[in-house]
């Protein structure tokens, strides 16, 4: 474990979007920076690809939505 240094907003930034999302600030800055390092791997992939494939890779089984 280290220490990492970010500009105070964007540590209140984290702070707040940890409330939001019921995660410790700690918890959501490294859930940033993961999505962040995978959407440079993976430039052609939406937010929302890169998360459903995460979600894929550790068995998660999500339900389907049935569209009317």
């Amino acid at each position: 474990m280290g220490i990492v240094k970010i500009d105070d907003e964007l540590h209140e930034e984290a702070r707040r979007a940890s409330t939001v999302m019921c995660r410790s600030i700690n918890a959501q800055a490294e859930f940033w920076m993961k999505i962040g390092m995978l959407s440079e791997a993976n430039p052609t992939l939406s937010f929302n690809e890169i998360v459903k494939m995460q979600f894929s890779a550790a068995h998660v089984r999500l339900p389907e939505i049935a569209v009317a």
